[in-house]
């Protein structure tokens, strides 16, 4: 039993559970300890707000876990992204956060950190706290404030609070039980999250915490991290340890559906993805008409519908909105109900695609990197086969965590020795397939080359449809695509496979600032996002080709009647 016991309050619940008592007790500490420091409610009690309470406090101190590690329940979230729109009390949530883990959370010698890009940022969460310490009485004689060394001291359990910069090479000897990196569209890369994160381990619950506003370059590590965190809070399982609550007015009708699934009945759910239109505001807003201002809000939108400079502005920093042409394309829920039967291993769905007909597609990478065939079935199954030179698995293993070596293990790549994909193995491949199942053509990238294609005719006599990744050829089989997911009536079943989810997950999709109903995808940067999606844009070829398909003859099912 978990046994936590406040204020005459004991948890009677077992194995992973909220514990109210423990929710309460950074509640309470918040409400009786902390103030305002600005604002409508500047000097009054820090009663957390509905949303600050319910939605990030109590399952953020309240969720807990059996550690057999250390034999005892301990918190189950370890980090923490908090991504809503400005002036949304993030400093300030951020701060009583910091303060509970600092003096609230029995931990002796706890070091606690706040940083951003330097200190001047840093000190926007840091200031808070010093000023709810020297409004609270109990604080104020229990903390010393080290002015000159941005540092606050509590002499009983031997703990600090201070600020520190992104300089992480100098931030290789802490041991933090909490970290606080503010603002991370500011960061120029992960080195700083990733020193702290990693120095984390010999605390039994720690907490590290990011608090922020969407970023408008998608390939900077606040972009990555922000990503992640929508990911998370799409499917929680993908990362269990990790808490999430990201608040932004979504880009495209996609991702308000996708919103609106997970969130369903929430009263603040925006209800288009228009940023003047005032019943959208409250989602990536949740102080508004609190300690927010409606009317700064209306002032603002007024003055930004008149410039392309300022509307950016006010999409980024009120609409917490990424200001970019691509956005992600595929909602993992949908993907997932498309699973139809989960395979183990590639050959585990020939029962259900021996000898029907198909439709290929074909992405020949660099011999440096990933490729990958799909075959789309008339029955809706799709299959894939990936290869990759050797020699760049362990790049892939480690942008995926190490999966893909388990990938590799079950069958769903296969590895070509040395540093270069021998393109003979792919043309066996194909053959081989090509005497499994009645392919009636394949769909190629013209960057292929002509080379590629003469020689899969040459060996299978089969039809090649050159094609490419823009706008003319890929709006119709991606919006094929989004129509198949949503229906989920088994017009499209992938089994499960894992590379193909990975790569599912990775795909952007962009559309022309003049014509929002085309789409292509966009290929990530390979190198510094680690993100593939070669066995999308062949399933997209695969759908191209099932699409172009003449309409089936009546006599095909029927057969001719005798008068």
């Amino acid at each position: 039993m978990c046994g936590f016991t406040l204020r005459g309050k004991t948890c009677p619940k077992k194995g992973a559970h909220y514990c109210e008592p423990r929710a309460d007790r950074f509640v309470f500490f918040c409400a009786e300890l902390l103030v305002h420091t600005k604002g409508p409610h500047r000097r009054r009690p820090f009663l957390l707000k509905f949303w600050q309470e319910h939605e990030i406090g109590r399952p953020l101190f309240g969720e807990v876990v059996w550690s057999a590690e250390w034999e005892r329940y301990v918190r189950r979230y370890r980090i923490a992204h908090i991504v809503v729109a400005r002036k949304n009390g993030k400093s300030e949530i951020a701060a009583a956060i910091q303060l509970y883990m600092l003096i609230g959370d029995d931990e002796e010698f706890a070091e606690v950190y706040s940083a951003a890009k330097d200190k001047g940022q840093a000190g926007k969460v840091f200031e808070p706290a010093i000023r709810m310490v020297q409004l609270s009485p109990v604080l104020r004689a229990r903390l010393k404030h080290l002015k000159d060394a941005q540092r606050l001291v509590d002499e009983k359990s031997h703990s600090h609070y201070e600020v520190i910069t992104s300089d992480a090479k100098s931030e290789l000897g802490h041991n933090p039980h909490a970290f606080n990196l503010d603002e991370v569209l500011s960061q120029l890369d992960g080195s700083l999250w990733e020193a702290m994160t990693t120095a984390a381990g010999a605390r039994e619950q720690e907490l590290m915490f990011t608090t922020t506003t969407e970023t408008n370059d998608s390939a900077s590590f606040g972009a990555v991290m922000i990503d992640d965190a929508e990911k998370v809070q799409e499917d929680p399982a993908r990362a269990p340890h990790v808490f999430t609550f990201v608040r932004k007015l979504p880009a495209t009708p996609e991702a308000l559906e996708r919103l609106q699934r997970i969130f369903a009945g929430h009263p603040d759910l925006p209800v288009s993805t228009d940023p003047w239109d005032e019943a959208n505001w409250k989602w990536p807003n949740p102080a508004l008409d609190d300690f927010k201002s409606r009317e700064a809000m209306r002032r603002q939108a007024l003055e930004a519908r008149g410039s392309k400079m300022k509307e950016n502005g006010f999409r980024q920093f009120q609409m917490n909105s990424r200001v970019q042409q691509a956005t992600r394309y595929i909602s993992m829920d949908l993907w997932d109900a498309c699973v139809g039967e989960v395979a183990p291993t590639p050959d585990w769905l020939l029962p259900h695609i021996e000898g029907r007909r198909c439709w290929g597609g074909l992405d020949l990478s660099s011999k440096l990197d990933l490729t990958s065939f799909c075959l789309v079935f008339d029955n809706g199954w799709a299959r894939w086969r990936h290869w990759l030179p050797e020699s760049m698995a362990p790049i892939l293993a480690e942008h995926t965590g190490g999966k893909f070596d388990e990938w590799v293990a079950d069958g769903w790549v296969t590895l070509t020795e040395g540093d270069t994909i021998d393109y003979d193995t792919i043309y066996d491949a194909i053959a081989e397939d090509n005497d499994r199942f009645r392919i009636s053509d394949i769909t190629y990238d013209k960057w292929c080359g002509e080379p590629v294609r003469q020689a899969i005719e040459k060996r299978t006599n089969l039809t090649m449809h050159e094609s490419n990744t823009t706008y003319e050829r890929m709006t119709d089989p991606m919006k094929e695509l989004a129509r198949l997911l949503k229906a989920k009536d088994g017009t499209l079943l992938h089994g499960g496979d894992p590379v193909a989810r990975w790569m599912a997950d990775s795909l952007e999709a962009k559309t022309p600032t003049d014509d929002p109903d085309r789409y292509r995808p966009v290929k990530p940067d390979r190198d510094k996002s680690g993100k593939r999606i070669d066995g999308m844009v062949t399933l997209l070829y695969g759908i191209d080709g099932r699409r172009r398909q003449p309409a089936a003859s009546v006599y095909e099912t029927r057969g001719l009647t005798v008068l």
